[in-house]
């Protein structure tokens, strides 16, 4: 790609359908060759079973560039469901000009991140624990490449609010780790009628809050959001953990801080 007959290649990840700032990887840059080794390990957090079916990771070779845009040298793409967990596979595979990003894929939902949610109801306590333990890839909100993320949950319906937690605001990150714990008085029998939203914002100083993402738990979810309600309500006293994908929209949800 470069007039000295060589290039400056770096490999850039992302996930598909869904591609945005929040899934990409990538790697260091090596410079001046074509026969670039990298020898890296790069790590997607918080991949769902629902993902391995249906996501397809896009490898891209990317030429870097001081003072243009960078060029693209040719892609390739892996679906998901050609792995089997826990065994490596390797892969020879000849790099394409640029394939075309399917554009019927629904545009409103873009994925913002992933958010990994403990439930677990507590007969002792009579009540929801809603753990936030962690996010991963979250979408960047701030001109330096990060975000300032804190997460807020509430159970609804909620007429007058008071049912709002909130985590500490953890600084500069896109992979923010809480590690808090919230609990909601409520009989077992009452869960079902109810719906935990649980939202990431950005922090910023003097203006309002950013929006990242979020994720709406209960009867009325679909898929993993569902099934994560449904085992919690089905096995008291049992913490239940799993990932959820941040999108940008939520129906009905409280976009204001």
């Amino acid at each position: 790609m470069d007039h000295n007959g060589l290039a400056d290649p770096y490999i850039k990840l992302h996930l598909l359908p869904g591609a945005s700032k929040a899934n990409k990887l990538r790697t260091k840059t090596l410079r001046n060759t074509l026969n670039p080794t990298w020898n890296e390990t790069l790590t997607y957090y918080g991949i769902t079973d629902e993902d391995m079916i249906r996501k397809t990771l896009r490898i891209s070779v990317c030429d870097e560039d001081k003072f243009r845009h960078n060029e693209f040298i040719g892609e390739t793409r892996v679906p998901l469901k050609k792995l089997k967990p826990n065994h490596t596979k390797t892969f020879s595979i000849c790099l394409e000009k640029q394939l075309p990003v399917d554009k019927t894929e629904d545009k409103s939902l873009e994925e913002r991140g992933r958010i990994l949610i403990s439930l677990k109801y507590s007969s002792q306590k009579q009540g929801l624990l809603v753990g936030i333990v962690r996010c991963a890839h979250l979408a960047a909100m701030d001109a330096n490449g990060y975000s300032d993320p804190y997460v807020k949950t509430y159970l609804k319906p909620d007429v007058d609010k008071k049912s709002k937690h909130k985590t500490a605001v953890k600084k500069k990150t896109l992979n923010p780790e809480f590690n808090e714990e919230f609990c909601y008085e409520i009989k077992h029998g009452d869960l079902a009628k109810k719906t935990l939203e649980v939202t990431v914002w950005d922090y910023d100083i003097g203006k309002s809050n950013d929006f990242i993402g979020g994720v709406v738990l209960g009867i009325n979810a679909k898929g993993e959001r569902l099934k994560h309600w449904f085992d919690c309500l089905k096995n008291k006293d049992k913490r239940i953990e799993r990932w959820h994908t941040l999108t940008n929209e939520l129906p009905g949800a409280v976009l204001s801080d």
